[in-house]
């Protein structure tokens, strides 16, 4: 309408159709980018086309201009949006598991210990820890340790919910934090990790397995350096006990022994 009142297809209207276009990146992914510019091409094109075709017939730059800027404009935000996931996904995710990374973890404990005060839910803590780890890189090489710490990544993730967070915290070690779980939700959910892994990462010659501690937040209190420390120190329970097992913060009859091959 603006172009049609402002002197058709000569009019500098046709051009500011592109404005929007920058905004994309901010609120789509790549396919909603090509969607949008896909779209406005197409509303540029039929806007040249329905006010004055003659006239474009005589001068098609009338059109092409315009549909140039479109499309600069949308390299541009392209390329800027893909450095901005990019750099973003580097100060928050582990590069080598994909997992959330320390820098992650320091954002979320605030918002967790603002939730758990507003809401006065639990918040339960898993600390794992590879067994062994240490003899894999000595006898297998840095190449397989590397392997073997996607593979654990991965058989941790298909035992998560969606808003269950885990975070690779260290070389071989890992939390993973459940906004809302008890205690007992929280073992539970230890063990299925402990199972996952021992039944997933082995191959002939490795046959991987991981310990765990666990400790929950009550209250609505949660000091993530105290259950911190309270799901490591029972994660050191559980290595003395044996390896390959879950322990619960308090509670030596929580110890979950590996079930017998």
């Amino acid at each position: 309408l603006s172009v049609a009142l402002s002197g058709g297809i000569e009019s500098p209207a046709l051009g500011w159709l592109a404005i929007p276009v920058v905004t994309l990146g901010s609120r789509f992914d790549r396919r909603g980018v090509y969607a949008g510019v896909g779209f406005t091409a197409l509303l540029m094109i039929a806007i040249a086309i329905g006010t004055d075709q003659s006239r474009l017939l005589d001068d098609p730059s009338l059109l092409f201009i315009p549909l140039a800027l479109l499309f600069s404009i949308a390299l541009l935000s392209t390329a800027l949006m893909n450095s901005d996931l990019e750099h973003r996904s580097k100060s928050a995710l582990d590069e080598l598991t994909g997992l959330l990374n320390r820098t992650a973890l320091g954002d979320r404990v605030g918002e967790l210990r603002q939730q758990a005060e507003i809401t006065g839910e639990p918040v339960g803590v898993i600390v794992g820890d590879i067994d062994d780890f240490k003899h894999v890189n000595d006898t297998h090489g840095h190449a397989v340790g590397d392997a073997v710490l996607r593979d654990v990544a991965k058989a941790l993730r298909t035992q998560l919910r969606a808003f269950d967070l885990a975070y690779r915290i260290g070389g071989e070690e890992f939390l993973v934090l459940l906004p809302g779980a008890r205690l007992v939700d929280a073992s539970d959910l230890a063990e299925r990790l402990r199972a996952a892994v021992e039944q997933q990462v082995r191959t002939d010659s490795l046959h991987v397995t991981m310990s765990f501690g666990v400790t929950c937040s009550a209250n609505g209190h949660f000091d993530y350096p105290e259950m911190f420390a309270a799901a490591d120190k029972a994660l050191y329970a559980a290595k003395r006990a044996g390896r390959n097992r879950v322990h619960l913060t308090g509670d030596l009859s929580s110890l979950r022994l590996t079930p017998a091959a």
